[in-house]
């Protein structure tokens, strides 16, 4: 049996380091000096719950997988049995073609094909490059069919800070609004609402522990940069996740335990909510040999 996540690619540069993964482009290893900034997972296993997968043409679920384009209902494969939902995109368990491979970066492409509930083919693009104590993502998303498409966009890194504990770090998050989770249902989100006043306001931070959260969040407040800042730190040790502007939607994810090591932390950027197929929030909309493209990043202080 093959390696589940096919070659592996090392960037550095300085004392920064990164690997990244043929099978789905993810993020399998982001460190500075040694220490670990995103939980990682061994290179013959495959992601745990998503962790460092690419999610395109969209992030989330889709309800029932049953999307309407162009007056015509798209039916997608079922890839969450449990909800009876299509989860995380098209492109998680592909081989992405390796387009380039320098010290400091790689690029890879892959071909999304019209399939059962996916009717325009697209080509997609992502880029990591490392600088010292840092890591940049460029996605990139071209329509090659001949119509408009609305597409979105994710990525799923579990964060971490070394070897402090999940429940020690303090999240700070720029969002005025949120979809809560619900549990039990088919599509476990509520209606989008503003956070004053609830137990999901975490724009002045708050310590993760004791906080259980799978649950997205919108209304984010750009810095003085244009960029969105969420922030995780501990003791003056700090781990900003910054994310462009059409990245409008960050979902965070606290499962007891991802890997042995116990709770984590995804932060999840994401340029649309869950169901944006059939909501059409945030949607990018794509003409015919047009282009996207959007970023991401990780900066260590």
């Amino acid at each position: 049996m093959g390696n589940p996540t096919g070659q592996q690619f090392e960037i550095t540069r300085g004392n920064a380091r990164a690997v990244v993964t043929e099978i789905g482009a993810g993020l399998r290893a982001f460190e500075v000096g040694g220490v670990p900034y995103v939980e990682e997972f061994p290179e013959d296993a495959k992601p745990p719950m998503g962790a460092g997968q690419v999610l395109l043409p969209w992030p989330n679920r889709t309800k029932g997988g049953r999307w309407t384009f162009q007056g015509e209902t798209q039916q997608l494969e079922i890839t969450e049995a449990a909800r009876g939902n299509a989860i995380h995109g098209l492109t998680r368990h592909l081989e992405w073609e390796l387009l380039e491979h320098a010290e400091s970066s790689v690029t890879l492409a892959v071909d999304v094909a019209v399939q059962p509930g996916w009717p325009v083919p697209l080509r997609a693009t992502v880029t990591y490059e490392v600088a010292p104590r840092e890591l940049t993502v460029t996605h990139e998303i071209r329509n090659e069919g001949e119509q408009p498409i609305g597409v979105g966009v994710g990525t799923h890194p579990y964060f971490r800070i070394g070897d402090v504990p999940t429940d020690e770090l303090t999240l700070a998050l720029p969002a005025s609004r949120v979809r809560p989770s619900l549990p039990d249902e088919q599509m476990p989100y509520a209606e989008e609402q503003d956070v004053e006043g609830t137990e999901y306001d975490f724009r002045a931070g708050r310590v993760l522990a004791g906080v259980n959260l799978d649950t997205a969040f919108g209304g984010l407040t750009a810095a003085e940069d244009g960029t969105h800042h969420i922030v995780l730190s501990h003791e003056g040790q700090e781990l900003l996740v910054w994310t462009g502007p059409d990245f409008r939607w960050a979902q965070v994810f606290t499962p007891d335990d991802l890997i042995g090591r116990g709770r984590a932390v995804a932060i999840e950027p994401m340029t649309c909510p869950a169901d944006a197929l059939n909501t059409g929030t945030d949607l990018i909309e794509l003409e015919p040999s047009a282009s996207w493209s959007g970023s991401w990043g990780i900066r260590v202080r």
